[in-house]
């Protein structure tokens, strides 16, 4: 790990962290929620040794990265978020028409529409646990969620500014990164007003091994110097993201695509979501999905869970190209 080289990099308004390691072809590595450029550190190894420049930014909001108006959730919209990483490539890799891109949990997502909206900038795609969604013109996301799984799930929880960054204030941002990040229930993700994350039972030990306390830390520091404003922002700007993106209802992701979830991924596990993913409905909206791989025993912190089986299927498929 010491051997990864850290930059700031000016994009998009914004002066952005990233970390680099490796010199060919570039991968970009996109985290997810609560993560950093750091959830990819296995992977940017194991891709360098065998002929990769991998990088992996810390996105708007998030770790080292400066200069998104935090108090704005406006301005954490997926045209923000897409723009960001355009202007990214741009700057690290003005020679290469289009790079693999990797990408897990919120960073999917982005993926997603950075393929959805610039197709021309993206060889080959692995995804990990949000599998894509067409958008619903009938239904604003925040409200169908609230609708099937009541006002306490998470996502719900995160929509009102400061609620819950209060809520997580006493608790303390290693207390909270350790319950997100060792969460292995596959139900839906709920913590009442007022009990918060105390709802949640901890995961079992053995269970959380690969959470090292050194590598807690790591986050943690992080989150304690940045806050979790800037990462609930993504939340708050979903429903902007279902009125912005009308223009795409209905249209197909055209990139080449592999994706991968764990067998208790809590997203894997929302109502719904396994027939689409296995019963034609994924494959209509990205045709060229190739290959979908279910990890059993793993859950949604695949990467980091098991990094070296995800190394191993991130470079299997993109040898393709």
């Amino acid at each position: 790990m010491e051997k990864i080289e850290h930059k700031m990099v000016a994009v998009n308004g914004l002066n952005m962290h990233i970390a680099e390691l490796g010199q060919g072809p570039t991968i970009l590595f996109i985290h997810g929620f609560p993560e950093l450029w750091y959830s990819w550190r296995h992977q940017m190894v194991y891709l360098a040794e065998r002929g990769y420049c991998a990088v992996a930014p810390d996105l708007r909001g998030y770790g080292d990265t400066t200069g998104a108006p935090l108090n704005d959730p406006s301005k954490f919209t997926i045209f923000h978020l897409v723009g960001d990483l355009v202007a990214l490539l741009e700057a690290i890799a003005p020679n290469e028409d289009k790079v693999f891109v990797v990408a897990h949990d919120w960073g999917a997502f982005i993926a997603w529409h950075l393929c959805l909206f610039r197709p021309d900038k993206v060889k080959a795609l692995v995804n990990l646990s949000v599998h894509y969604l067409p958008r619903n013109s009938n239904m604003n996301p925040v409200e169908g969620l609230k609708a099937l799984y009541g006002e306490d799930y998470y996502i719900c929880r995160f929509q009102e500014e400061g609620d819950i960054e209060a809520e997580f204030a006493p608790i303390g941002a290693k207390s909270v990164l350790k319950k997100m990040l060792t969460y292995r229930d596959p139900a839906p993700f709920c913590f009442p007003k007022g009990k918060g994350l105390e709802a949640i039972a901890d995961a079992p030990s053995d269970l959380s091994t690969w959470l090292s306390e050194e590598e807690l830390d790591y986050y943690a520091n992080k989150f304690e110097h940045t806050g979790f404003t800037g990462a609930l922002n993504y939340y708050r700007a979903l429903s902007m993201n279902a009125e912005l993106t009308a223009p795409w209802t209905g249209a197909q992701v055209n990139v080449p695509t592999k994706f991968i979830v764990g067998e208790f991924d809590l997203v894997y596990h929302m109502r719904g979501a396994k027939e689409y993913i296995h019963n034609g409905g994924f494959k209509k909206y990205v045709p060229l999905l190739e290959e979908v791989v279910v990890l059993e025993g793993a859950a949604h912190f695949v990467n980091q869970e098991r990094p070296h089986e995800i190394s191993k299927h991130i470079y299997d498929f993109i040898q393709k190209f």
